[in-house]
């Protein structure tokens, strides 16, 4: 059973080749829904979107990046807001539980069609309304939160607490992506019809993942998903998804995904109306047609790896990011040099402390992250947003590493007795040559790519024989979680209402990881420390952020001192960027009314945006 906040690939990592996990592609959908929107310059051949000259990425206003004035796009177009960095090939399913559903009904996405309960906000961690009204503390193991008034599904009917409850009782039978929820959850019931009742267990006591399921999970209606047989829960196609949210799905076929506004949305009285009619994410072939796109205005807004975005409004075109200094985005995850721990010669904590200070980390900010990123840190704590008040940046400084080989050849020389061979390779006192290793990602996600490079040339240049491979992701992902890898660029948990426990337990909790060969999904470096479980109970029974900052202070430490993993870089939990030439109004750090968030709270900006001139 997966950890919902562990997605690895989902939703975060654009491929410049079109090499996307093998669910995301297959057939296309029915000749029935083979349509093409019908807005100005949109061409179904080679996915490609226009607006027509007289609206193409033109001056703006004097307040936003490039200005002087536009009037936006012309016609339907001027009316939908395009968005790009979610789907990478044609749409095959909308399923909510499945596997890879298509935009935008994964988790980690907009709540467009389907609506969670309440929404986390990564800029202070607090949950935000939602299909809720708000989280109540009933008791140390008991949380409640009271229904909106008058939550209905697309098709006009109620969405009630036995909604609710079925949703999450699904997971209690089946294995979804949200089913270890259940590991921690004794109950979830309906007090009454507008009511919902979580009861956590009392060993382990640990609500962080039930606030986080509370918040992550997608609601879905009991009268559609009841009549689907449960060996099929996974696979059913959904292609004509019913939801709660602002929109529906419209049209998708092998070049688009296009939603049109749901009039009749329960939410309205309490959120608004968006003013865009349609949204659509045309299905691009690269990153750089998405790059090309989002800079002439014909993206609005885009959740994709630019590299060196600073260039389009030094061009003087209205984009823009959350913040207008580097590194651009806020720290929502940190992929890491994930080492085997169960591979000989990296078995050795003291062996993974010199590949630790070998890595060129600020070069890998620079390079693969475009100066996105400050170098990383020797923490599992994110040092800034939600996280910033369980950091320490003196444990840090104290007990920790950064870029700096001469410490990392004296601690293999000095603290390991290792030698070097005359082809300049160390060997330890047993033997055990360090190398040949192959460090793996993904082919096609550019970034983590370049940051494997920088690492093994990092470590040849000490003495640490490693080399690169880049299989598909479908491979990845398998050797990953079979632990048939010595060295991979891979991601732990992002920001989340259980961050940095999760993240913890997602690298050092042996608890239920299953042995080399058998498939796991979480622990994939095969980690064990006999202090880790216990510490992760105290943090999650503890009832106060100080309370849990000192057990993770004890955690970070073992991290520190055992070095399971390297952090590389920072990644933003999504990437935001924006275009103003026909939507304004986006929040920045600046204007910080909403999240620099697609999923939970971000949904926000959505209904405060504003057509340009209006």
């Amino acid at each position: 059973m997966t950890d919902p906040t562990h997605q690895p690939g989902r939703g975060e990592r654009p491929d410049p080749a079109g090499d996307h996990d093998s669910n995301s592609w297959g057939t296309t959908m029915e000749s029935s829904r083979r349509r093409f929107l019908a807005l100005a310059g949109l061409t179904a051949g080679g996915a490609a979107v226009g607006v027509g000259a007289a609206g193409c990425g033109t001056a703006q206003t004097g307040n936003r990046p490039g200005g002087t004035e536009s009037q936006g796009r012309p016609g339907a177009s001027g009316e939908t807001f395009f968005v790009a960095g979610f789907q990478w090939g044609p749409p095959t399913n909308f399923n909510p539980l499945g596997p890879s559903p298509a935009w935008p009904s994964t988790g980690g996405q907009m709540q467009l069609i389907y609506e969670t309960l309440l929404r986390f906000n990564m800029l202070d961690g607090s949950l935000q309304p939602g299909l809720g009204k708000e989280l109540i503390e009933v008791d140390a193991q008991t949380l409640e939160v009271p229904l909106q008034d008058g939550t209905k599904w697309h098709d006009g009917s109620e969405l009630t607490a036995d909604d609710v409850v079925f949703t999450f009782e699904l997971a209690k039978d089946n294995s979804l992506s949200y089913s270890n929820v259940w590991e921690y959850l004794e109950s979830v019931t309906a007090k009454d019809p507008r009511t919902v009742q979580f009861k956590a267990k009392s060993k382990p006591l640990n609500l962080l993942p039930v606030r986080n399921a509370i918040a992550a999970t997608a609601i879905i209606p009991q009268a559609v998903w009841s009549k689907i047989d449960a060996k099929k829960l996974t696979s059913d196609t959904n292609m004509e998804p019913v939801g709660s949210g602002p929109f529906k799905l419209e049209k998708a076929d092998q070049t688009q995904i296009s939603l049109v506004r749901f009039d009749d949305y329960w939410g309205k009285a309490i959120y608004g109306t968006p003013a865009m009619k349609m949204i659509n994410h045309p299905i691009f072939r690269s990153n750089n047609d998405g790059d090309l796109k989002l800079e002439s205005g014909e993206i609005d807004a885009s959740q994709q790896f630019t590299a060196q975005i600073w260039k389009m409004w030094e061009k003087g075109k209205p984009v823009g990011t959350w913040l207008k200094e580097k590194p651009y985005y806020l720290p929502g995850n940190t992929p890491l040099l994930q080492i085997n721990n169960k591979v000989k010669g990296l078995d050795n904590p003291l062996v993974r402390r010199a590949i630790a200070f070998a890595i060129d980390t600020p070069n890998i900010a620079k390079t693969a992250m475009s100066d996105y990123s400050d170098p990383a840190n020797a923490s599992l704590i994110l040092p800034t947003g939600y996280e910033e008040k369980f950091y320490d940046q003196a444990a840090v400084d104290s007990q920790g590493w950064k870029y700096d080989p001469d410490e990392a050849v004296r601690i293999l020389e000095e603290d390991l007795k290792a030698t070097k061979g005359s082809d300049g390779i160390y060997e330890l006192p047993d033997g055990t040559r360090l190398g040949p290793w192959t460090v793996i990602t993904p082919t096609g996600w550019s970034d983590w790519q370049t940051a494997c490079e920088v690492a093994a040339k990092s470590l040849k240049a000490v003495g640490i024989d490693v080399a690169t491979e880049f299989p598909q992701a479908p491979q990845v992902t398998s050797k990953m979680q079979n632990g048939d890898f010595e060295l991979a660029c891979w991601s732990a948990s992002g920001v989340s209402l259980a961050s940095p426990w999760s993240r913890f337990r997602d690298l050092m909790d042996n608890r239920g990881a299953a042995p080399l060969g058998k498939t796991t999904f979480y622990n994939f470096i095969r980690f064990s420390d006999p202090e880790v479980p216990g510490l992760l109970d105290q943090a999650g029974a503890a009832t106060s952020d100080e309370e849990r900052r000192e057990v993770y202070q004890k955690l970070d430490a073992i991290f520190r001192e055992k070095v399971p993993a390297v952090p590389l870089m920072y990644r933003p939990l999504e990437f935001y960027e924006f275009n103003e030439t026909n939507w304004v109004g986006f929040p920045t750090a600046e204007n910080p009314y909403a999240p620099p968030m697609w999923q939970g709270a971000g949904i926000q900006w959505l209904f405060k945006l504003k057509k340009v001139g209006t």
